[in-house]
């Protein structure tokens, strides 16, 4: 294990002992087009033979997975949000994505597929269209995407501003994870593509990854003990395959590809909707720097991460281990010099106490 595996920016699959790998694999999600239509965790569930996780009502919206599982590889969030940001919104399928997969499971760049699909809004929150803003009988046409209904506390005879943020969240596959480190069993491993997989028949159930993950993605499945969470589709890799909830994701919400290609492109697009007036437009995970050495999926959100249930700034638990060690050792050899001591003067004083008695 080399010296920097636990922090600092490093290549993942080499720093784990792969000889000349391939690029590096991953997913960036743009949250701004998503639709929440789940397409993504139906087609992971099918591909991946994850069991159901029951049609739990919740009680939050549309959202009845409600975070990410054992059962749940992928998890589509849905927040309600009253409160419109003061930005012209641009609803606009990425049109360069030469960074990402075309979806046909070739590999191939895609071609741009989007520009067709282009909405502009102006003024008004993304994820509304206007239309859907005015009340019924105003505006510029029919409300759309709002069912014409009074909204519990809501003064009648206007809509109120809302808008739903949805996106589709995933494990990181983090550039140091703390699952793979701490794992005793050797269950958990990199592979050649960068990415984190369980092998189940080794996984003994222990549960140090759950404890370690800084996301909550890892978690032991009920009935089973063993630890299960998303690969990254690692056998459609293999046979250079997009993974099952790329090829599904119907706006391209979710994009595969090398993941520099895909950090070059999420900057171009986060560009993009700064310069239409999506100030709170960020990313998240992108930053090599960061307490996880950068993520191998990373997203575009529209708002903070905790209003997603991310955390602001994760931190790989393994990170200061060293450093960690290096202080237990110092303290060791502390102990050990303050028992001489005192064993030594303790000796010392009982010989003088003594040699005063039979003078």
């Amino acid at each position: 294990m080399s010296r920097t595996s636990l922090f600092g920016r490093i290549d993942p699959a080499t720093d784990a002992g792969h000889e000349d790998p391939p690029p590096r694999k991953g997913f960036f999600t743009d949250t701004s087009v998503c639709i929440g239509c789940k397409a993504c965790e139906v087609a992971c569930k099918e591909w991946n033979g994850v069991p159901h996780s029951g049609l739990d009502l919740l009680g939050l919206s549309f959202d009845n997975t409600g975070a990410l599982g054992a059962d749940s590889w992928r998890h589509v969030a849905f927040i309600e949000q009253r409160r419109p940001p003061a930005s012209t919104a641009l609803l606009v399928l990425p049109a360069d994505r030469t960074a990402a997969t075309a979806g046909d499971g070739t590999g191939a760049p895609a071609a741009d597929r989007t520009s067709a699909l282009s909405v502009e809004v102006t003024a008004a929150p993304v994820g509304i269209p206007e239309a859907a803003r005015s009340a019924p009988g105003e505006g510029t046409g029919a409300p759309v995407g709002i069912p014409e209904v009074a909204i519990p506390g809501v003064v009648s005879g206007s809509r109120a501003d809302l808008r739903w943020l949805m996106a589709s969240d995933v494990c990181k596959h983090c550039t140091h994870a703390a699952c793979l480190d701490v794992c005793p069993t050797g269950s958990l491993f990199r592979t050649e593509f960068g990415t984190v997989v369980v092998q189940q028949d080794i996984c003994n159930g222990c549960g140090y990854c759950v404890s370690a993950c800084p996301y909550g993605v890892i978690d032991r499945r009920a009935g089973d003990g063993r630890a299960w969470k998303c690969t990254l589709c690692y056998d459609r890799l293999k046979g250079d395959l997009e993974p099952a909830c790329a090829k599904a994701c119907p706006t391209d919400s979710i994009q595969f590809g090398d993941l520099a290609d895909l950090r070059r492109h999420a900057d171009r697009r986060l560009a993009a909707l700064h310069g239409a007036g999506v100030g709170e437009a960020r990313l998240y995970g992108h930053d090599e720097d960061d307490g996880v050495g950068g993520d191998g999926a990373f997203f575009l959100l529209l708002d903070e991460a905790e209003v997603y249930g991310l955390p602001p700034d994760p931190v790989v638990a393994t990170r200061d281990l060293p450093a960690m060690w290096r202080r237990a050792g110092v303290a060791a050899l502390a102990m050990a010099a303050a028992t001489v001591a005192a064993f030594v003067g303790g000796t010392g004083l009982r010989g003088g106490v003594g040699g005063g008695g039979t003078t």
